[in-house]
């Protein structure tokens, strides 16, 4: 059925799994790109519901009294689909999946209505959310453009923009496993073992390289540079990650080993020659070899590892950074000369 002229327009968004993908929306008026000279509607959200009934009614009472509509009866989750409805087209892939993961953390306050959070209520999510401070960050920040938007669309007055006063410091999971180093102990009898089990030269490769475990099991034999001693990392968790590495002489052999060791395209291999997943690296290797020596680690310990070595034997925070990946390179990859990279095998080699 059409709707009169004037009324505004009800339609369903794209996608699955959405809670409410029915959008109600009314025309406020108009402008002209000054670049392109085109008009552009201009629009004014009035919410997203389950049924198209339910976006019908509520663009009725929008009519009647949009005042109200838009401020007393708008929930926290009104809010985020209409500013995300503006903001998503404009960032990253990468930054919406963030955003998304924050808002996962707001659903004890999705119905509620947004003029009557308080500033307990938000505390509460950051309390009670059992996460880390990165990801609190990232929360605290999504609310703070939500509150933005709320304010400018006088949904509240700017007094109750209550974020800043957010307390995400204290904060953090508290099942988080803490992470510490191999000792010197630990990494000699790493070296011992490594006779008895081919395995544990890739654990020994990770601490003499700083790699994620994820960087090392995608690694793949096109990239590695056995005469130059380096490999590319080529997809990585961030993107300082992509990078180019350099390979410490004490474990140059294994990578050759590896190397040669089937036609695998990846450098490391189950015996069947396939590609080793995370899951099956860390149930069938990692921690059958780690127990076997009375140690209790997890992978990501061996990056800690190299770094501290690496500290520990004066070499800079810059080179550091460049071996390991550390945020600090604000680009998307790094092409070395051929110094640099002598410079980090250099760096390396001392540890």
């Amino acid at each position: 059925m059409k709707l009169p002229n004037g009324f505004g327009s009800v339609y369903k968004l794209s996608g699955k799994n959405r809670r409410n993908p029915y959008v109600a929306k009314k025309t406020k008026g108009w402008e002209i790109d000054p670049e392109t000279g085109k008009t552009k509607q201009l629009y004014i959200t009035v919410g997203y519901y389950p049924t198209r009934k339910d976006a019908l009614n509520a663009l009725a009472d929008f009519n009647s009294n949009p005042y109200d509509v838009n401020a007393s009866k708008t929930t926290f989750e009104d809010v985020y689909e209409r500013w995300s409805d503006e903001h998503f087209p404009n960032v990253s892939d990468s930054n919406v999946a963030g955003y998304k993961a924050a808002w996962a953390l707001c659903d004890k306050i999705a119905k509620m209505q947004f003029v009557d959070a308080k500033l307990d209520h938000l505390q509460m999510l950051v309390d009670g959310s059992g996460k880390n401070y990165p990801t609190l960050r990232k929360l605290k920040v999504l609310l703070g453009m939500m509150y933005k938007y709320a304010v400018i669309h006088e949904i509240i007055p700017k007094e109750r923009n209550f974020v800043e006063y957010i307390n995400i410091k204290k904060a953090g999971n508290p099942n988080a496993y803490n992470r510490k180093p191999f000792s010197k102990t630990e990494i000699k009898k790493l070296w011992d073992a490594k006779g008895t089990n081919i395995y544990y030269t890739v654990i020994l490769m990770l601490i003499y390289s700083g790699c994620r475990i994820s960087e090392l099991l995608d690694l793949k034999k096109e990239n590695v540079n056995l005469g130059e001693r380096y490999f590319k990392i080529t997809a990585s968790k961030t993107e300082a990650g992509i990078r180019t590495a350099p390979i410490a002489e004490k474990v140059h052999p294994f990578f050759e080993y590896w190397y040669s060791q089937n036609d695998c395209e990846y450098l490391l291999s189950t015996p069947d020659g396939e590609h080793i997943k995370y899951r099956n690296y860390y149930d069938s290797y990692w921690t059958p070899l780690i127990e076997t020596l009375n140690m209790v680690h997890r992978p990501h310990d061996t990056r800690h590892t190299c770094i501290s070595m690496l500290a520990a034997a004066d070499v800079s925070d810059k080179i550091i950074k460049k071996i390991v990946g550390h945020k600090g390179q604000s680009v998307t990859e790094v092409v070395y000369t051929h110094f640099e990279i002598e410079e980090l095998i250099d760096a390396i080699n001392k540890i």
